[in-house]
């Protein structure tokens, strides 16, 4: 059963470029995302990365689908071994010194498994740090 999207939204008081370079530097990314080999904001590039809690670690496999520059970033989200694939775009939007970005997070109903570390309130809490603690300290500091 097809599920309404995750989507959440934060303005953050720093331009709109410097919020474009932190989700698609991979440098930056590090410091407030995840831990990326490699990443280039151009469709079709494939990435991958480990996260999740401690013993609990899941190997992402991601590939860039969209890009427009400084104004969205969607890439496919599924994880190696496990059957499904979702996607999270990132849209920005200049709002005078500030930037409002919107996150959508879709399919998540196509992950096949029991793991309550795959739930959507597990993806909720998780995009919520991410976005409400981890970028904004990165961005405003």
């Amino acid at each position: 059963m097809k599920q309404e999207p995750f989507v959440i939204e934060r303005t953050y008081h720093a331009p709109l470029e410097k919020v474009w370079k932190a989700i698609t530097d991979k440098d930056q990314m590090k410091e407030w995302y995840f831990t990326l080999d490699s990443f280039e904001p151009e469709v079709g590039f494939e990435f991958t990365f480990e996260a999740g809690e401690a013993g609990r670690k899941y190997r992402h496999i991601c590939k860039i689908t969209d890009v427009e520059f400084q104004k969205k970033l969607r890439y496919s989200w599924s994880y190696d071994g496990i059957e499904g694939n979702s996607y999270v775009a990132f849209e920005l939007f200049p709002e005078g010194n500030s930037t409002r970005l919107k996150l959508t997070h879709e399919g998540l109903e196509s992950v096949k498994t029991d793991n309550p570390d795959f739930k959507r309130e597990s993806f909720m809490g998780g995009w919520t740090y991410i976005l409400g603690t981890s970028l904004k300290d990165y961005l405003e500091k």
